[in-house]
């Protein structure tokens, strides 16, 4: 099984993230396509790691390589795994600068289980996230 982490900006032109418009569409791809992973979004960046087999995660990455909110993409991590790091899939959201240290703990949370380099990724993007 693959996963694949990656790193990218908010395309100002885009406007204002949804994270409810983009977690209906994700919810449903990922369920039809067996991905689950964890998606960090704070209206600038988006931190994902997604895992499945390997054909339809490149089809999720290309899609969101050609998604128009997205600009400046980086792959952090491709390796392969033996067994899903995540679970179900779930998103993190930061909603406002007053929730920042119950916003790490839950990402903190949702990371608990991954590999120590994902999960080092996930828990320091959030912290200097909330920092910014």
């Amino acid at each position: 099984m693959l996963q694949l982490v990656y790193v990218s900006s908010a395309r100002p032109v885009a406007g204002i993230v949804d994270p409810a418009a983009i977690l209906t569409v994700s919810r449903r791809n990922n369920t039809r396509d067996g991905i689950t992973g964890l998606l960090y979004s704070d209206q600038k960046r988006f931190l994902q790691a997604l895992e499945g087999s390997e054909d339809k995660v490149e089809e999720a990455f290309a899609r969101i390589n050609g998604d128009p909110r997205h600009r400046a993409v980086v792959v952090l991590s491709r390796r392969f795994i033996e067994a899903r790091e995540f679970g179900d899939w779930a998103m993190a959201h930061q909603s406002s600068p007053a929730d920042g240290d119950a916003f790490v703990a839950r990402v903190n949370r949702m990371v608990a289980k991954a590999s120590p380099s994902v999960r080092a990724t996930f828990e320091s993007f959030a912290k200097v996230r909330r920092a910014a």
